[in-house]
């Protein structure tokens, strides 16, 4: 039989919303990171500003100290995208830095729908995601506890040059060459 004290506390530790002391915004770290984020899909949070599950923030939508919360397996439709599109801030859940789900929910927000306000990655994010994060969208990276601030900064400088072609620049390196040669 399972231990029922260790399943209540990891579901009380779950529900508690969690906030990340490292944020990085628009390739700065940002001075404070005044949003929490709460997994709870019941209830919502005493602390405010807060990102909530995506039902509980379509439930209180007239809530301006509310934005969604998108987990990775958010189908994004053009109905959905309307609704996300009176947010200011949206957050997509990174379960584990193994499911790249949200690189498309993001590419999609920006390309496809035009949302024009912060798109945020919580969860599971590392330095070394930061990058792609960025070219596909993400405005804002709250990173990790155990990623340090000042390697994602350098990270976020390293690559000067991208070949492809990615959410701020829509053409490829060889288009541009082109470009400049006519």
């Amino acid at each position: 039989m399972p231990n029922k004290t260790a399943e209540t506390q990891t579901e009380a530790v779950e529900q508690t919303p969690v906030h990340v002391d490292h944020l990085i915004a628009n390739g700065e770290l940002a001075a404070e990171n005044a949003w929490c984020v709460s997994y709870d899909e019941d209830t919502l949070p005493e602390q405010r500003p807060a990102f909530v599950p995506l039902a509980l923030w379509q439930a209180n939508q007239d809530d301006d100290e509310l934005a969604p919360l998108l987990t990775s397996d958010t189908e994004l439709t053009a109905e959905l995208a309307k609704q996300l599109g009176s947010s200011a801030a949206v957050a997509i859940d990174f379960p584990a830095f193994t499911d790249g789900r949200g690189y498309s929910i993001a590419r999609l927000l920006r390309e496809r729908y035009d949302y024009r306000g912060e798109v945020r990655a919580v969860g599971d994010v590392l330095v070394d995601q930061l990058d792609y994060m960025r070219r596909c969208g993400f405005s804002a990276m709250a990173l990790r506890d155990d990623q340090h601030p000042d390697d994602a900064l350098r990270a976020l400088s390293f690559i000067s040059v991208r070949y492809q072609p990615d959410v701020e620049e829509r053409q490829a390196l060889f288009e541009r060459r082109l470009a400049t040669r006519d």
